[in-house]
């Protein structure tokens, strides 16, 4: 598992936690698992989805009710992520502020992270 003792995986903004909070409570769920996967013209993907147990594994981030399940894969990845709800005119979803992504495709939903030796050299792992 990759973390630094006393710093959470990920922050969660206060609109994120109510949205996860809400969700959680409509329909029982344990919390919001996110990962990431290979895929999207960037050549990566971030994925959410709700999980009926927390996996001992798991980075858990709980805040103001709402909890957040990051994949042991990538947790390395998301160190350092900021979760934000966000409502326009046009949509609404969640949005992933990461210090980790090198370059992202025109409509945000692929992404490149920087190299993992470039990534751990800026942890001091």
């Amino acid at each position: 598992m990759f973390s630094i003792p006393g710093k959470q995986a990920v922050t969660i903004t206060p609109t994120a936690a109510k949205q996860i909070a809400r969700l959680m409570d409509k329909d029982g769920h344990q919390g919001l698992r996110i990962g990431v996967k290979k895929g999207g013209c960037a050549g990566m993907e971030y994925t959410m989805d709700f999980a009926a147990e927390v996996d001992p594994n798991d980075e858990v981030v709980e805040q103001d009710g709402a909890r957040v399940m990051i994949a042991p894969m990538a947790q390395m990845f998301l160190f350092g992520t900021e979760i934000d709800y966000e409502t326009s005119l046009l949509e609404s979803g969640f949005k992933f502020r990461n210090p980790n992504v090198a370059d992202a495709c025109g409509c945000g939903e692929s992404i490149k992270f920087k190299d993992v030796e470039e990534l751990a050299a800026e942890r001091g792992a």
